[in-house]
Order: C-alpha cells, then structure tokens, then sequence
C-alpha cells in the first residue's frame, strides 16, 4: 500500500484529487501544507525540494520508500486502488477519459469565469461569457451521460468522478447559481452525491453551492495587486504646498493611504484558496530574453483578434503591424491521424497541449484546426513566435508536444501565407491543402 507525503498549499483542489484517492484506497498520506513542514513560495525552491521535483510545483508526492511524484493526475493515481483506477482496460480508459475532459475541458473555461471573481485576475466580459458558454457546452455533456449513471464510470465512485468533481468545486462555489444549473439536474445530483461522500467530506468539508452567481469586484481586483513603492517622477519637482486649511491636506492623505494598505493587507492571503498561490512559485529565466525588442506587440493583436471582426479587423491589423524580423509564421500537421479517433479526444489532443505552453502565451499565439469527424481527421494550425526559430526548444517544458507535429516555416510574404493566415484566423476557407471539412477550432492566446 501506498504510504508517504504530499505537499501542497492549503485548499489546493488539484491536491484534493489526491487526498480524496487515499481515502479512498486506504493509501497513509500525510499532508505537509503549512509550516514548518512546508511553506509554499519558501520551501518549493530549496536545493533539496528541487532535486526531487525540478519544476518545483506543487502538488508533489514523496513516499516513504523515496519515491518521487509530480502532476497531480498521476499522483491521484498512484495512491487509487484497482477500484478507483478500473478494473478492466476498457474502464481504466473510461475514466482516464474523463480525468482528461476535466483538465482539457472544465478547467479552462472554469479559471476564465471564477479567477476574475475571486479578485485574483483581470475581468475581460468576452471571455467570459465565452467561457460561460464552454461551460454550458460542459454540463450539457456531463448531464446527458449521466441521465442513466448515478457515477461517471461503472456503479461507484472512481478516479473519475473525483477528477471531475474536484475542476468543479470553484465553479459551483462561485458562479453555478440555482438559475444556471437548473438546465442540468443530473449534474448536480451527482456532484451533490460525490461531495457528500464521507472520503470526499473528510477532505473538503461542508461543500455549499452559491445561491448568487458571483460578480467581479474591481476594488478587490486592485486590493490583490503587489504593492509598488510610490517613486517620484525623474526631473519633476516636488509640489508645493498651499497655505492655510489646505496645508494639512499632504499628510491627511498620507494617513489615509497608510490606512487603506493596511486594510488592504490580508486579502492577500485569499489567493492561498485557488491557483492564484501559483503565482508565488520559482521565476525561471525568460527564454526570449538574447531576442531584441519588436515592434510588433503581441498583446495589442490578441485584443483585436479576441474583440473585434476577425476578417476586416484582426487579419488587416496583423499584417499591417507583423514584424517579419522580430517574429516567425509557421504551419505545423499532427504527424498521427490515423491514431485520431473521437473528436472530443483529439480537441483534447490540442487543449492538452495548449496547457503545457502556458509559459509561451506572452511571446506566441495559435490558430489550431480540427478537420474531418470521428476516425477520420487531422489536426493543423497556424503559429506565431518571438524570434525566427521553433520556440519549443527553448524550454523544456514546451518539448512535450511539439515533435509529433511536422513543422514547416512560412514566408511571410507570399500569397499562400496570406491565404493561410487568413483561413486559419478566421476558421473559414477552402483550406485546399487539407481535404476534409472545418470540425473545431482552438487558439492559443
């Protein structure tokens, strides 16, 4: 049996997934999320904490033999029984499937909507209600399956449903009013069910489903940001002060914003509560950092693109602004099609992959296509990077996808980039080099 430590920042649900399978499996778990076992920005990037896990992330597991886990899937899975796992490769992949829908599907969407609420990211209104949307699209699937299913997988709780369960706490703690889920009664059922499991009640408490749909707060937004120290603009005079009853004014606002930091302090402390702690974890060096600065600005771009007409605003805005010196276009092919099968597995195939890059956003961005339907597709896009080389081997984390992809470097200035941008930004064209109909599209920005 199992046996050893986790560590962890507290209420990290990607760590409940683990703590609710050693429940369940009997597996002897202790968990090291406070100090002086563990203190979460100061004991991940020790020499010794690093040796054994290198990204120094958090969940990580350390048994007592020495055995050493990163990722919190395959964590939850080593300490699950054949129970949870599934006793027959047929179940085995059933849940592995939904264990993959969570973090490809649910999560996504689920971070755009509640982050913003909970104070710890900026509010964007369209990716939000696009993300309210996905969920939409989520529950719709979750709820037909389980018309006829008390469980995801088989007759009992499995590695499944505590994958599912766990992306969607914050989803029905924040935003799922009665309103919104009544859509979806089979939804809430089995996540009624679940978290009221005496293994899931003993990791997570009393789980209480919101009755209002959380709203952002831009005051709580601004109260969640790192201080700055206020400098004096360079060259600028220092004001003088008026006479009289205005005199005592500079030092009544001193007061005040003393007063108001102070107040302001201890929000930082909720951002230990979700994914927001990520945040404090070990800052690596930029990979683009030997690049010289572009004119191009990436961000500027994404806001068109994301908020504006893809075809007579985006598309015209990227060509108008692209600096063929400082940035690369390229095409890459899933190499594997005959491997795709159910759609839904291969828009994960691209989630997935999207997740691993996160570190590259600032510095990329993607157009990525599903063509054809069920055991009978491909997969190909459109990606642009800092710099004229493949970004991916320029970090280790982002080698994980790239090599089953083939690559190939695109001219700028040529009619078929023109054309392929176009098509691949706005998900319509003939798209005449791949020879099966639009499916899905994703993008990576």
């Amino acid at each position: 049996m199992a046996a050893g430590t986790l560590y962890t920042y507290p209420e990290n649900w990607r760590a409940f997934k683990a703590q609710i399978a050693a429940q369940y499996s009997g597996a002897r778990l202790k968990v090291a999320s406070s100090a002086p076992a563990f203190t979460f920005g100061q004991t991940n990037r020790t020499p010794t904490f690093l040796n054994n896990f290198p990204l120094g992330k958090v969940p990580a597991f350390q048994g007592d033999d020495g055995f050493c886990l990163f990722e919190s899937n395959a964590i939850a899975h080593y300490l699950s029984n054949e129970a949870l796992r599934g006793s027959s490769p047929q179940t085995q992949s059933q849940v592995l499937q939904w264990v993959s829908f969570a973090d490809a599907e649910i999560i996504p969407p689920a971070s755009a909507w509640v982050f913003p609420t909970l104070g710890i990211m900026q509010f964007n209104k369209q990716a939000t209600e696009q993300a309210k949307e996905e969920v939409k699209k989520v529950l719709s699937v979750l709820n037909h399956h389980l018309n006829t299913r008390t469980f995801l997988v088989g007759e009992r709780v499995s590695l499944a449903d505590i994958s599912v369960a766990c992306s969607m706490i914050w989803l029905f703690k924040q935003v799922l009013e009665p309103s919104f889920r009544q859509p979806f009664p089979n939804v809430t059922r089995w996540f009624q069910t679940c978290v009221n499991q005496p293994q899931f009640k003993t990791v997570l408490g009393e789980v209480k489903l919101c009755d209002k749909m959380a709203q952002f707060d831009p005051k709580k937004f601004s109260d969640m940001q790192p201080k700055k120290d206020s400098l004096p603009k360079k060259d600028t005079p220092p004001k003088k002060e008026k006479a009289g009853k205005e005199a005592g004014k500079p030092q009544e606002k001193k007061e005040k914003k003393k007063k108001e930091e102070k107040e302001a302090a201890p929000a930082e402390e909720e951002m230990d509560e979700c994914e927001a702690a990520l945040a404090s974890e070990p800052k690596t060096k930029d990979p683009f950092a030997h690049l010289p600065k572009s004119a191009f600005v990436m961000d500027e771009f994404k806001r068109k693109y994301s908020n504006e007409d893809t075809l007579t605003v985006a598309v015209p805005h990227f060509w108008e602004h692209f600096d063929k010196e400082g940035y690369s276009i390229w095409y890459g092919e899933y190499k594997f099609p005959e491997e795709l099968t159910m759609t839904f597995m291969s828009c994960n195939l691209i989630m997935g992959m999207f997740q691993r890059l996160d570190k590259l956003r600032k510095n990329g961005f993607a157009s990525v296509i599903l063509f054809g339907g069920n055991n009978d597709s491909s997969i190909s896009g459109i990606w642009i990077f800092r710099g004229q080389d493949l970004a991916f081997t320029l970090s280790d984390d982002w080698q994980i996808d790239y090599e089953s992809y083939a690559w190939r470097k695109l001219d700028p200035d040529s009619d078929e980039t023109k054309t392929m941008v176009k098509e691949y930004f706005a998900w319509e064209g003939e798209f005449k080099h791949v020879g099966k109909p639009f499916s899905q599209g994703k993008c990576f920005k």
